[in-house]
């Protein structure tokens, strides 16, 4: 039993190392402190292993580990599952890994609402293809120089969703025909 507590405690814990900063971002006011003893038994449960420490905590992080907290348990059992996998996967990358997520997940909160639309669609069409598709488009991308690749994201950032079509065909590559 203290051993699925432990566990429920670490990927309520992921939920927070993977978004941070996303209280303050969103309320100017100032966090109010949470007593631990006004916590529910279900919440002092996923966050047992911070009880010795938790009027230590800032208020904000005190928010962030109680909103946490609430997103674990009101998950079901295969949603529990897949965030450990995350949490553990998480947890095996190197710092410089990590830092390049934290700095994606950054830049995607500083899109507008329609940008970050039109990504999270982008991501689902992409899902939607079979692998060796998914797995061409990949490799395609890792021979693009670097020139190449901004050159793409500067043309697919300046065109209208309609004018995309076109672009998800393959460019023509040097050298493979059409070019006597």
């Amino acid at each position: 039993m203290n051993r699925i507590l432990h566990k429920l405690a670490v990927v309520a814990m992921a939920c927070l190392v993977m978004v941070p900063g996303i209280a303050a971002a969103e309320d100017p006011a100032p966090p109010a402190r949470v007593e631990w003893g006004a916590l529910s038994a279900e919440q002092q449960q996923v966050l047992e292993r911070f009880r010795g420490r938790w009027e230590q905590l800032p208020p904000g992080r005190q928010q962030a580990m109680l909103r946490g907290a609430e997103r674990w348990l009101a998950m079901d059992p295969e949603q529990q599952a897949h965030a450990r996998e995350r949490w553990e996967k998480w947890q095996s990358l190197p710092p410089e890994e990590r830092q390049q997520v934290r700095q994606r997940w950054q830049r995607f909160r500083e899109l507008s609402p329609e940008q970050r639309e039109e990504l999270r669609s982008a991501y689902g069409r992409f899902k939607d293809l079979p692998p060796e598709k998914r797995e061409e488009l990949r490799q395609r991308w890792r021979e693009m120089s670097p020139e190449e690749r901004q050159q793409m994201r500067e043309r697919w950032r300046d065109t209208s969703p309609g004018q995309r079509g076109p672009m998800r065909q393959p460019p023509p590559r040097p050298g493979r025909g059409g070019g006597h």
